[in-house]
């Protein structure tokens, strides 16, 4: 089961959407055209065509999983003095003394240019459950992080 916010559900919902009404028709269409150009053995246009066309397939089978297998998350159910999915997170990496803030989604919301990292990275999991005050250690590839949680949001 995971667990997406409201917005990426849509956004997911959209896209898949998007491939069936709009995207897989056109696939079909081009299939159909490239293979109608004669031997299929020495056409390009037609290899590329199932190219186009299993990858489609895959991204909607892939979309229909995640959507049906996902759950959109009440915000207001969500604890506000701990961290939690969609939480917003301040800390502070003691070792270097370096402030940093992100929120914590789910693996299909990661986007680190977003300022969103994975419940399931080493940073997310470790601060997980914590509160203001806390300091965590994250097992990371470089070695042990002490973060401190300065903030915790919501909104």
């Amino acid at each position: 089961m995971e667990y997406l916010s409201k917005e990426r559900y849509g956004e997911l919902a959209g896209e898949l959407k998007h491939l069936i009404n709009e995207v897989y028709p056109k696939v079909t269409d081009d299939l159909a055209e490239a293979s109608a150009q004669g031997d299929r053995s020495d056409n390009a246009g037609y290899r590329e065509a199932r190219r186009i066309q299993a990858k489609t397939i895959s991204r909607i089978r892939f979309l229909q999983k995640i959507l049906e297998h996902s759950r959109v998350i009440d915000q207001d159910a969500l604890p506000k003095d701990r961290v939690c999915l969609l939480s917003k997170v301040e800390f502070t990496n003691l070792s270097t003394n370096t402030r940093m803030k992100f929120q914590i989604v789910s693996p299909h919301e990661m986007d680190l240019e977003a300022g969103k990292i994975s419940l399931k990275s080493p940073i997310g999991a470790a601060l997980m459950g914590s509160q203001v005050g806390d300091i965590v250690e994250a097992q990371v590839p470089s070695g042990t992080l002490r973060l401190r949680i300065d903030s915790i949001s919501l909104d």
